[in-house]
């Protein structure tokens, strides 16, 4: 597997890659790094050029300090950006939790770059923002740790430590095998690089800013074909979410639910999501 680092948007990012073929990008989530897509990258890199980045403030890439610098749109031009550079005019996009927040806005504000769009247990942004501005009591509970990362200084001496890793993936994971021991390991190790827990709860406070800024972003339709893999036991995002998904799309749109799987579908169920993907690629 190759690592490299690549200049984008004015900041550095790092990635691994594997494979040749069509462009994937696989886009990971809080609070994960590239390492996250370990059970995807092997598979689809058999018939597909992969290519796994450090989102911006996580692990080996770039930190910047203001939390605007973490706003959506930034996010999305790191990606429309990063296909160009890699001397692609489009690619394949999949992301996972923040990873699919992102790729969402990719689809939607750089249609061009974007062939295909396959997304792991988060809801459009509209209907997210929906859910939280008109006080869907049910939503807002489990997005209690979204006001948590709020505030100054606490969340920053919570995240990152091997109680917050086990905590977190076992109290989400539906597969109690998805994390050993060596997992934990290189998540602890990842965080220790200087500024990334700051960086991570900086996408956050910089969404939470936005929610309320007189400049907002706006969505259009996505142009591309949708996949949406959703892990019906995600205790963070209620299922509800995704009903009306397909109003945000003006091409086909396939949703799969999988019983067996909560939040982390990718670790819990590889299987099903690699099997998924594939086939979603080339249909």
């Amino acid at each position: 597997m190759k690592s490299a680092f690549i200049k984008v948007n004015n900041i550095q990012l790092h990635y691994v890659e594997e494979g040749t073929g069509v462009l994937v990008i696989l886009l990971h989530g809080f609070p994960e790094f590239w390492y996250g897509w370990r059970n995807q990258i092997p598979v689809l890199s058999k018939k597909y050029r992969v290519v796994a980045p450090d989102m911006r403030g996580y692990n080996l890439s770039d930190k910047p300090n203001n939390i605007s610098e973490y706003n959506i749109d930034v996010l999305a031009k790191d990606i429309a950006e990063l296909i160009k550079a890699l001397g692609e005019e489009k690619a394949i996009v999949v992301g996972h939790d923040w990873g699919a927040a992102v790729a969402w806005a990719v689809a939607a504000l750089h249609p061009e770059v974007v062939k295909k769009l396959a997304i792991l247990n988060v809801p459009h942004p509209s209907e997210m923002k929906r859910a939280l501005m008109n006080f869907n009591f049910a939503q807002l509970k489990k997005s209690w740790y979204i006001f948590f990362f709020q505030l100054p200084f606490l969340p920053e001496s919570v995240v990152g430590t091997e109680r917050f890793f086990r905590q977190t993936f076992e109290g989400m994971s539906m597969n109690k095998n998805a994390f050993n021991e060596e997992d934990i390991k290189k998540y602890v190790e990842a965080y220790k690089q200087p500024g990334m827990v700051k960086a991570g709860i900086a996408y956050y406070r910089a969404a939470f800013r936005e929610t309320f800024s007189k400049s907002k972003v706006v969505y259009p339709n996505i142009k591309a074909p949708v996949l949406m893999l959703w892990g019906e036991h995600d205790k963070a995002l209620g299922k509800e979410l995704t009903y009306n998904t397909k109003n945000y799309c003006e091409n086909s749109c396939e949703i799969i639910y999988d019983s067996t799987s909560g939040h982390f579908i990718q670790h819990d169920n590889p299987e099903l999501v690699n099997r998924s993907l594939l086939h979603f690629f080339s249909s």
